[in-house]
């Protein structure tokens, strides 16, 4: 397996299970159901041709399969704003096939900052990550998700929490481990 691909899987595992900052993502870990798609092309206009085969597999898999992808670009789109806007083509490409919302697209990248943050607050590390990862979610599985917990809009204020109570330094360390 690709040294890429063994990265993510090791902070889906460690750092997002492990810190429990998706608490819906220990159950479709365990069940297997999580598709992680190495893409190694350096071009974006390589690139969305399979972002996009990947959104139809996702959409012809039933969920039991594959609940969720994870579209990691090891080598593409390491500049954040670039990858913001290749996830913005991507989702107006998504809003043209399909015409009703039926997947979200979850974004994380090595240099996410969240806008109106500093570029070094841990509140960042919610969403970095390894590598710049397109994350493909159900709408209909999310949804089941949040029905059944308790507060969802206290997901990401907890998030924060632990981001903050962990430290910056420890984040930074932890975040060299992976790749």
């Amino acid at each position: 397996m690709n040294k890429a691909t063994l990265a993510v899987q090791r902070w889906v595992k460690d750092f997002v299970i492990g810190y429990d900052l998706c608490p819906f993502a220990r159950k479709v870990a365990v069940q297997n159901r999580i598709k992680y798609s190495l893409i190694e092309n350096r071009d974006v206009d390589e690139i969305m041709p399979k972002v996009l085969n990947e959104i139809q597999l996702l959409h012809t898999t039933p969920a039991s399969k594959v609940d969720t992808v994870l579209i990691i670009l090891p080598n593409a789109l390491g500049d954040f704003g670039s990858f913001l806007d290749f996830t913005a083509v991507a989702e107006q490409f998504l809003a043209e096939l399909y015409h009703e919302p039926w997947v979200q697209i979850a974004t994380f990248h090595p240099l996410y900052q969240f806008a109106g943050t500093g570029i070094n607050d841990a509140e960042n590390y919610t969403n970095r990550s390894p590598y710049p990862i397109l994350h493909l979610l159900r709408e209909e599985s999310l949804t089941i998700a949040l029905e059944n917990y308790g507060d969802p809009n206290s997901i990401f204020e907890k998030n924060i929490q632990t981001m903050q109570k962990l430290g910056l330094e420890h984040l930074k360390r932890l975040m060299t481990y992976y790749p």
